[in-house]
């Protein structure tokens, strides 16, 4: 299968560098219009752009707010248009600046954080002064994040956009608590990779024509689907400063950068033959002064070796690099609704066997962890289309995370003190007394297709008991578009032909970060030949059924959560105080044979 390896490459020229408001050592405070600061920001960006068209690769020149005040900016960005290709964009980071302070008379920079009315004047305000200096509008832009209003906007009224930078993935409570409590980005649970956004929610992928907010995003970076997740994403991405802040380099040399590249490069793999890239650095992280515990000449060199792997690949027919209007356009005439994202994930920080399974469509995110059998490790419900507007004003001032109903750093998982009561969903296997949670069974995934149904089977393992081994393989299908994930637990070996039960389960909750969220009102029903229900009141109450569906409803995010298994017996099970949770299970007696069950998501009501 041919591959098509695509890079965004973007450039965004600050005149008050991102992180310049800063104490410095000596005391004191710079100061974002002094002509020093903005002279050291102009010659980076003169340098990453000429680094760029150097090696042969194009770029989008994302323009901010401070950057339109500049003639000189505005000058490079006109002839770079015309002698490389570059594209003209529009960035809303880089509010901050002389002109944005007397304006607004707020030190806030975060697009999404305004107030709804603040939004539309910074946006008007914006788009008016890019058309004031360049005499059209522009069909990209961008933010950390973007949310639903400010994307519906903006398309409505400048209806040139295709293309925006609308999240930072992963940029959550790891990143907020290792920047000392102070970097309040909530924005996880969304896409990693490129998306048609929905008119509902800017995280979750459209699911028609109907649905669709009318342009393309991507990432602010291509992240480390592993390291990212389980860490700070800051640390994990391909941005070569940050693989420095994140100390994953060796003797000023960053063999990890380029791992991650072949690792996004390998994606196309499961994806149809594509697979994307981004990089995207602004002037601040190259500045002058050294950044983290780097000097200026080691930002340099990971810089420039970064751009060199990327124009290396591009001359060797590998890599295409395209502005993100052009990516817009390609991305739209080659993916479908209802296609999905996946990625099948190793370990490349510290060469483990560790691997995770990821999937996205407008139905869920999912990951599954196949150091822990293939357990689920998270599971966003974006069938439920949650309305969660953010910014001030809303009640909400900056939490844009996409709920969860499982996340199993955040909640816990397997490996708790009390074990298997955080969030994951698994399955237990036991005989007699003995109980051996596929969690403790590690081991590797091979990806194949059956039409539109997306498959990961494990290698074979074994389960051993005192008087019997089971070998046995896990397969996980994915169908397209439908919101379940079907799971077969198939015994291939049972050598001492015993009889054992085969118990899938799912331990889930609902939240956003850590802290638990009271679960009143949840309910919790098996469905059969009858139907009982409980409604949560963490009495640590439980029903079952000889066959049917066990079913959690939970009101407070919209969702039915259902799983259901063949010739299985079902069981709902409440948590308790110290332990907030809900459990769903399905269980059956076998010798051969195996347990097919699945998951089903639906939208309450």
């Amino acid at each position: 299968m041919q591959s098509t390896f695509i890079l965004n490459l973007v450039d965004r020229p600050e005149m008050a560098p991102e992180y310049a408001q800063k104490t410095t050592q000596s005391g004191k405070q710079d100061n974002v219009s002094a002509s020093a600061l903005n002279d050291e920001s102009l010659q980076i960006f003169v340098f990453q752009q000429q680094a760029a068209h150097e090696r042969g690769l194009r770029t989008t020149i994302e323009m901010t707010y401070a950057s339109l005040f500049s003639d000189t900016i505005v000058a490079m960005a006109k002839r770079d248009h015309e002698v490389y290709g570059d594209e003209i964009a529009l960035t809303l980071l880089g509010l901050p600046c002389k002109q944005f302070y007397e304006k607004y008379k707020t030190k806030d920079f975060c697009i999404w954080m305004f107030s709804e009315e603040d939004k539309k004047r910074i946006v008007d305000d914006v788009f008016t002064l890019f058309f004031e200096k360049f005499g059209f509008y522009p069909k990209s832009t961008g933010s950390y994040y973007l949310d639903a209003f400010t994307i519906n906007y903006i398309k409505a009224k400048y209806p040139s956009i295709e293309c925006a930078i609308a999240t930072c993935w992963e940029e959550g409570a790891k990143a907020y608590h290792t920047t000392n409590n102070s970097w309040y980005t909530f924005i996880d649970g969304g896409p990693w990779a490129p998306w048609i956004p929905s008119k509902v929610n800017s995280a979750i992928p459209a699911a028609n024509q109907d649905d669709d907010a009318g342009l393309v995003c991507i990432p602010h970076l291509s992240r480390d689907l592993i390291a990212c997740y389980d860490g700070n994403g800051s640390n994990f991405g391909t941005h070569p400063q940050n693989v420095l802040r994140g100390m994953v380099y060796e003797d000023n040399e960053i063999p990890y950068f380029f791992n991650l590249v072949d690792l996004y490069r390998h994606q196309a793999k499961y994806n149809n033959g594509y697979a994307y890239n981004m990089m995207f650095v602004g002037p601040g992280w190259l500045n002058k002064g050294g950044r983290w515990e780097a000097p200026y000449r080691l930002l340099k060199k990971s810089y420039t070796d970064g751009l060199d792997y990327y124009a290396k690949l591009k001359k060797e027919g590998k890599l295409v690099d395209m502005t993100m209007s052009e990516f817009a356009e390609y991305y739209r005439k080659t993916h479908t609704y209802q296609e999905p994202e996946v990625a099948l994930w190793k370990d490349i920080v510290y060469g483990s066997n560790k691997e995770y399974f990821w999937y996205y469509d407008p139905s869920m995110r999912a990951c599954l962890d196949f150091n822990q059998g293939g357990a689920m490790i998270d599971l966003r419900p974006y069938v439920a289309k949650l309305d969660l507007p953010v910014g001030i004003g809303t009640g909400n001032a900056y939490d844009c995370t996409y709920p969860y109903l499982i996340e199993a750093n955040y909640r816990a998982g397997y490996f708790t003190h009390y074990a298997g009561q955080g969030t994951i969903k698994s399955c237990q296997v036991k005989r007699g007394e003995e109980v051996v949670d596929l969690c403790l069974e590690r081991t590797m995934a091979n990806f194949t297709k059956e039409g539109d149904v997306i498959v990961l089977t494990t290698n074979p393992f074994e389960v051993k008991f005192s008087d019997t081994i089971l070998t046995m393989v896990s397969i996980f299908r994915f169908p397209r578009g439908k919101g379940e994930v079907e799971v077969e637990r198939k015994i291939l070996k049972n050598s001492g032909k015993k009889e054992v039960t085969l118990e899938e389960y799912m331990v889930a909750c609902y939240g956003k970060q850590e802290y638990s969220l009271d679960m009143t009102g949840v309910t919790l029903e098996v469905d059969g030949k009858e139907k009982r229900s409980i409604t949560y009141q963490y009495h640590c109450r439980s029903l079952e059924l000889v066959s049917g569906v066990a079913r959690a409803i939970v009101p407070q995010i919209k969702t039915v959560v259902e799983l259901t298994g063949e010739g299985a017996s079902c069981k709902v099970e409440e948590g308790i105080a110290f332990s907030p949770m809900f459990r769903l299970s399905v269980a059956k007696k076998i010798v051969e044979g195996g347990l097919t069950s699945c998951l089903r998501l639906k939208k309450e009501n």
